[in-house]
């Protein structure tokens, strides 16, 4: 299982949360969006004999572009890759770029996945985010993508400190009552060098709470649950069928194509990433230069990443592939290394898979850390 990730590195309004790359100037849009389609025919050679099952635009905010220029990118990758005969395609939007014309225009196209950011359903959140939208036009963009397709999840985010514990369980309530059949839910964090950094810098935003996101992170598991809905990843909970296929590939390792400024790729031993400037990106791939840059990863390295991202899932890191790929010895010190860890109950060993516990869940990447090679 492979898939192809695209970029699309540009944003209405910046919210006081990302450090994604993107740019809120659209004036280089269509020169980018022949840049991409040529980079994907440079780099078609990696994937001639490898079937693509995902394709997913992400961002930035891909709604930027119109449809037809959605589709200009769709129709290069099934040109020139081997596409599978249904695959997921994924659309990450935004709220406010949804209207009833563009999501019927949408649901004509190869996109059969929404990823709705909506973030909150409640106002004083949105503004707090710099969001772009408003709690009615994410409800009004929801009831009118539910007509048009059956595979939606929206984005949800907790721990926001004037967020009470009743606000963040009426989101939830919100998001189910549209009938979503998945839930990515995130806590808010302070990335470096972003908006948000500076305000708490400055005293003009309170901190994160962790305890607070502790009892939001419960709350959403318990009411995903009443709803059957599947904690199958940290941050990701969905019907069964309705997975993330392609974000379930990243967990689990499978190979992956990133085309865009600041994407990244990764074939099972190599990651490559390309340059985070949208106007160098171009011109590089304009003189038929990929810019990117690319490392092999060392054993301890993908060890490291193997636990992180196995760890964050329902499945576990499997025993047996740790034997085969990094050796007896190496699967015994995980052991050694995991025997506190199973006995203060933040793991389990089922069906020869280390697995995180529902009391390990909101530690999952600390209680990785604790296992890594170094």
């Amino acid at each position: 299982m492979s898939g192809i990730y695209i970029h699309i590195p540009f944003c209405k309004k910046a919210c006081h949360y990302c450090n994604f790359h993107f740019s809120t100037n659209q004036n280089s849009k269509l020169s980018f969006i022949k840049a991409v389609c040529q980079e994907l025919k440079l780099r078609s050679y990696e994937y001639s004999t490898k079937e693509i099952q995902t394709i997913y635009f992400g961002g930035g905010t891909p709604t930027v572009l119109e449809v037809s220029e959605l589709s200009i990118i769709l129709d290069v990758i099934y040109d020139i890759y081997n596409v599978s005969i249904n695959p997921e395609v994924t659309l990450e939007a935004n709220p406010d770029d949804l209207d009833s014309d563009t999501i019927i225009a949408l649901s004509k196209t190869r996109i059969n996945r929404l990823s709705i950011g909506i973030q909150s359903f409640h106002d004083s959140d949105l503004v707090s985010m710099n969001r772009a939208h408003d709690s009615e036009e994410a409800k009004q963009c929801l009831k009118i993508a539910a007509s048009y397709f059956d595979n939606i999840t929206i984005d949800l985010i907790y721990g926001m400190p004037a967020m009470t514990v009743e606000l963040w369980s009426h989101n939830l309530q919100t998001a189910f009552s549209f009938g979503v059949k998945h839930l990515s839910c995130y806590a808010m964090t302070v990335e470096p060098q972003t908006v948000l950094e500076h305000f708490i810098k400055k005293g003009c935003h309170p901190p994160m709470d962790d305890e607070l996101a502790a009892q939001h992170f419960k709350v959403l598991i318990e009411e995903t649950s009443q709803q059957g809905l599947i904690h199958y990843e940290t941050c990701s909970f969905g019907s069964p069928g309705y997975f993330s296929k392609h974000n379930t590939s990243y967990w689990l390792g499978k190979p992956y194509l990133g085309v865009g400024p600041s994407a990244h790729s990764f074939d099972g031993k190599k990651r490559s990433w390309n340059i985070a400037n949208n106007s160098k990106y171009i011109k590089s791939i304009e003189a038929s230069v990929l810019p990117s840059e690319s490392e092999i990863l060392s054993i301890e390295n993908r060890f490291n990443e193997y636990v992180m991202t196995g760890l964050r899932t329902i499945w576990g890191v499997s025993l047996q592939k740790i034997e085969t790929e990094y050796g007896i010895k190496i699967k015994n010190q995980l052991l050694e290394n995991a025997k506190k860890l199973v006995a203060s109950d933040f793991l389990v060993i089922e069906d020869q898979h280390l697995k995180i516990t529902t009391i390990g869940k909101f530690l999952s990447d600390g209680i990785a850390s604790e296992l890594f090679l170094v």
